[in-house]
């Protein structure tokens, strides 16, 4: 599988992210974001089939890769990452367009296909939890506490120093250990994911998506409730959309997928024998998966 080339590509909310853009110029568009902890190659099994006949656009996020990292948590706001996404597709000149995401980029995926619906003709979600299915699994589900836990880890103040006396590498492993075992990451790939980490500043850009995300993470076993807003109705997903859910995650339980009916008017979902990272876990899956989507739900002028 060949390397997509990348291009800076200046936005209007002030930052520059590093995107692949490939592709038919004249094709559908798909922009494809990424998550934690990882860049814009996230999808690149699925960017290799669909830049066929699509036009694809796949940036590393602010905070990610040679992608600008602006200082402060506020610059990592669920409003300033949305915002991202649309500012990109005008600096592209592309109206509609679909949106796939996976992990953090899911969490911008759903913020933005409720916020700016008439821009996104189709959402596909990889494991990542609409934001009112994961704060409500987050106080009744003591087992989604536990699998959370490591979400208060990463606010901690300063836990990047000690990220670095632990050693990149061991925590390279250490998240991606079983992978990388199975023979799914090989060799060049973990350089360049260690090779961003070690970017001035980034690994504080990363973590402080977590530090401004405004979900709670209760400890497990203590009492909580469910904040206000998640007791209000709720705006409906309007947007058809496929979910893939690599069903062996175990920081997402399978559980965030219940209730998604109820939520999202046009639903389809897939679930797929793999973990967390299921874009480059099961590839070819997810991929037979999104051609099916996009077959059944066209886009409209």
């Amino acid at each position: 599988m060949s390397t997509r080339p990348t291009q800076m590509v200046p936005l209007a909310t002030g930052v520059r992210l590093d995107t692949v853009v490939a592709g038919p110029a004249d094709a559908p568009p798909i922009i494809f974001l990424h998550g934690f902890p990882e860049s814009n190659r996230t999808w690149r099994h699925q960017i290799a089939d669909l830049d066929r006949d699509h036009r694809v656009i796949a940036p590393s996020q602010r905070g990610y890769g040679l992608s600008d990292k602006p200082s402060g948590t506020g610059a990592y706001r669920i409003q300033k990452l949305t915002a991202d996404v649309f500012a990109l597709a005008d600096a592209l000149g592309i109206d509609r367009f679909t949106l796939a995401a996976h992990d953090w980029g899911g969490a911008v995926g759903w913020a933005a296909a409720l916020d700016r619906p008439e821009r996104i003709s189709r959402l596909v979600i990889a494991n990542a939890p609409h934001p009112l299915v994961f704060q409500r699994s987050l106080v009744d589900s003591d087992a989604q506490r536990r699998a959370s836990s490591y979400i208060r880890l990463f606010r901690v103040p300063g836990v990047e120093l000690a990220a670095r006396i632990y050693g990149l590498e061991r925590l390279y492993d250490r998240l991606f250990g079983r992978q990388f075992r199975r023979g799914l990451i090989d060799p060049g790939e973990r350089q360049r994911t260690l090779a961003d980490w070690r970017r001035p500043g980034a690994l504080t850009a990363m973590l402080n998506w977590y530090r401004a995300a405004p979900f709670a993470v209760p400890r497990p076993g203590r009492p909580a409730r469910r904040p206000e807003w998640t007791l209000a109705p709720f705006p409906r997903i309007t947007v058809p959309t496929l979910v893939v859910w690599g069903t062996r995650d175990d920081a997402l339980l399978p559980l965030q997928l219940d209730g998604l009916d109820t939520l999202v008017d046009d639903l389809s979902v897939e679930r797929i024998d793999a973990g967390h990272f299921v874009p480059w876990e099961a590839p070819d899956a997810v991929t037979a998966a999104i051609r099916s989507f996009l077959a059944a739900r066209p886009t409209t002028p």
